[in-house]
């Protein structure tokens, strides 16, 4: 009965955190594009906390249980891609970089309010203290981690889209074609790559090296900025 009541109040700890990250990230995404002339996420309903309306079986919950169960030494997912139309914005290629900033954003925000927030901890009831701190813990690095992944300039991810909008025609349409390979591109980074490393004997965990090591730097700089030590 311990064991059990220690899991659930450990799973208790992440599933707030991985819904609001989740929910509001690709709210986020709606919101902008709807703001800059595409209603296309809005009429959709997408434009929601609701989290039902976001979660991607694979993306969210299989893909996540897979790696669990894999004992990978990195997790990660994404929710349901939310629909945009770039040419209903009112300047495609400048609005697409803002629609695909803003989830990012959105996450970046939460991680640093969910640090700032480790401050009023000590004033709560010290039976929560406990819950409540790693509930924000959990939210900081779910966001961070959110960040730092979906900035990896690769279509369909949001760094991908920046990219593409950001640069010259000549660079943007060769990395845009390359959406259609994307998933499978980052799937072969998180699963098939360090199977074959671990088979040869050799560190070839890549994806956690250009995600896990970014997102440690970010989580240390949120917390030095709202006056944490970690």
């Amino acid at each position: 009965m311990g064991d059990l009541t220690g899991l659930l109040r450990e799973a208790s700890t992440w599933v707030v955190p991985v819904l609001l990250a989740i929910t509001l990230h690709e709210a986020a995404h709606g919101w902008v594009a709807w703001k800059l002339g595409d209603d296309t996420a809005q009429r959709a309903g997408r434009v929601t906390f609701n989290p039902l309306r976001h979660v991607d079986p694979f993306g969210t919950i299989l893909l996540p249980a897979m790696l669990l169960i894999a004992r990978a030494p990195f997790l990660f997912g994404w929710a349901k891609p939310v629909p945009v139309n770039f040419y209903r914005l009112a300047n495609p290629r400048r609005d697409m970089v803002l629609v695909a900033a803003a989830g990012p954003g959105i996450n970046l925000f939460m991680a640093v309010a969910a640090a700032a927030t480790f401050h009023v901890v000590p004033f709560l009831p010290a039976a929560s203290q406990d819950w409540i701190g790693d509930n924000l813990a959990h939210v900081v690095l779910i966001n961070a981690l959110l960040c730092v992944f979906n900035l990896l300039p690769l279509p369909p991810l949001d760094g991908g889209r920046i990219a593409v909008g950001l640069l010259p025609d000549v660079l943007a349409r060769p990395l845009a074609r390359l959406e259609r390979w994307g998933l499978l591109i980052i799937l072969g980074l998180v699963l098939v790559l360090p199977l074959i490393g671990r088979q040869m004997g050799m560190q070839l965990d890549v994806f956690a090296v250009i995600v896990g090591t970014p997102t440690d730097w970010l989580i240390e700089t949120i917390a030095s900025g709202v006056g944490l030590r970690r």
